[in-house]
């Protein structure tokens, strides 16, 4: 193999291992997290331990469809969660001032978390490409355990 070639192979392995995360599965610790939100506040998980449920769904980008029709769906339903004290969020890797223009824009009641450092979504395993946090839910129990993974949303 020409050095070149190798030295690309080497390269393309060492951004991808550098970039992987490990994903979070049912009944382990859920890595607690201080994220600034939309609604000017910086949320942190251990804060809500013991007294809330927490679930925390990831999106890939704001403003684009995909993710348009899943705050619209938070936006519209999140009442439910409320009934219940579930205190929830939205997070992505975009910049903080991205997500409250898309929480404005989405009239959303609840606070979508900015994690531009990308350092919770490689946490969590969410980040995908070594850029953007890729569509997943996780389900937070009182004790700070993750109840459930949900890598499915559509």
């Amino acid at each position: 193999m020409p050095w070149f070639k190798r030295s690309t192979a080497i390269f393309l392995s060492v951004i991808y291992f550098a970039s992987y995360s490990f994903a979070l599965d049912v009944g382990d610790t859920a890595p607690d997290f201080a994220l600034q939100g939309s609604d000017g506040k910086t949320h942190q998980l251990s804060h809500y331990l013991g007294k809330n449920v927490v679930v925390v769904a990831w999106f890939p980008r704001a403003f684009t469809p995909g993710c348009t029709i899943e705050c619209k769906s938070f936006a519209e339903h999140g009442y439910l969660l409320d009934e219940m004290d579930v205190k929830y969020f939205m997070a992505s890797t975009d910049s903080l001032d991205d997500v409250t223009k898309f929480a404005d824009s989405m009239d959303a009641r609840f606070p979508i978390l900015s994690d531009h450092n990308k350092e919770v979504a490689r946490a969590y395993g969410v980040l995908s490409y070594g850029s953007f946090s890729s569509r997943v839910t996780h389900y937070i129990g009182l004790d700070g355990k993750v109840l459930f993974v949900d890598s499915k949303v559509s």
